[in-house]
């Protein structure tokens, strides 16, 4: 396994994770997350991604009973938790980024993951209706009272970001030292455009999602919509008609052609595409059986077979490199 500090930040992370969105406590039996994480960990990974919206706070109760059981080091792994959705509830301040639901969300976050701190503490969207100094605020303060480690951001776009890191160098506060965007093949723009101010002059840090965009690069759709795939789940509409859209199973299928002519599974390619990138400091995995995991981990040893040749046969499929602005 090989780890790279998160930012410019003093944490180091496996730049692999094991992340527990729709298969901890919905998908898959207590038993194989149990399974996934003694994979993980004995894989070198050393962070697990987590949130109170998962599951509606199932998630992080079958995390945290694993946690508890295995006893590992507490000094050994990293264990994130995210607010912002609460659990799925609709009633003023179950919901959003004030301090009431922030500090709210962390003591809950806290007792059904079972432990004393949340190393990574994310705000899972923006919030439109609460200050970003209010937020700021409350990180800052669960950090000094020991109950978070780093704060970050999900899903927050680059003047969000932004205005976060203006409002703690103001106030002498501890600013957000990561994001968890979605990154993969088909959507590139933040980390590769919008961020670069943010990487350069702030050191911001990134846990991306998706690698494989839902599946498309994994192959799995390239033949038709097999049932007992995640984001056939119910509710999860918004997400299939979204990665099956024609020009994505278009482009999967010239990657498919680039990983056979290395001799590599499209998944591995995919991952080990995300990995060459340097402004991501972990890529989060999602699996719900211990030979996809296996298989991800695996995608370490494939980052050297991306020459500039392979890079450059890949951005020909692609199209869709984002254009940066001209100094």
């Amino acid at each position: 396994m090989e780890y790279r500090k998160l930012g410019t930040s003093g944490i180091q992370v496996s730049v692999l994770s094991l992340g527990s969105w729709l298969t901890f406590g919905k998908q898959i039996t207590d038993a194989t997350a149990e399974e996934l994480m003694i994979t993980a960990y004995e894989g070198g990974i050393n962070f697990f991604d987590n949130a109170e919206i998962y599951s509606r706070g199932q998630s992080e109760i079958v995390m945290g009973n694993i946690l508890k059981k295995l006893n590992w080091d507490r000094s050994s792994y990293l264990v994130s938790s995210k607010v912002f959705f609460g659990l799925g509830d609709t009633k003023p301040n179950q919901r959003g980024l004030s301090r009431k639901h922030v500090v709210e969300g962390c003591h809950a976050a806290l007792k059904r993951l079972q432990v004393d701190y949340i190393d990574l503490f994310f705000c899972h969207r923006p919030d439109k209706s609460t200050p970003i100094e209010e937020t700021v605020w409350t990180m800052h303060n669960l950090i000094q009272q020991g109950k978070i480690l780093y704060w970050g951001t999900s899903e927050w776009n680059a003047s969000e970001i932004m205005e976060a890191h203006l409002i703690a160098k103001q106030h002498h506060l501890i600013a957000p030292v990561m994001e968890q965007p979605e990154y993969n093949m088909f959507r590139r723009d933040k980390l590769e455009n919008e961020f670069l101010h943010l990487f350069k002059h702030h050191g911001l840090g990134t846990t991306i999602w998706s690698p494989l965009a839902s599946g498309v690069l994994s192959g799995k759709y390239l033949e038709g919509f097999p049932t007992d795939t995640r984001i056939g789940i119910e509710g999860l509409d918004w997400l299939k008609n979204r990665a099956l859209a024609e020009d994505r199973i278009e482009k999967a299928k010239g990657i498919k052609k680039i990983a056979d002519q290395l001799g590599v599974s499209m998944v591995k390619l995919s991952l080990a595409w995300c990995l060459k990138n340097p402004n991501v400091s972990t890529v989060i995995l999602g699996a719900s059986k211990v030979t996809q995991l296996k298989e991800n981990l695996e995608s370490l040893d494939i980052v050297a077979f991306l020459t500039e040749d392979v890079m450059h046969q890949i951005e020909f499929v692609l199209s869709n490199k984002p254009l940066l602005p001209e100094f």
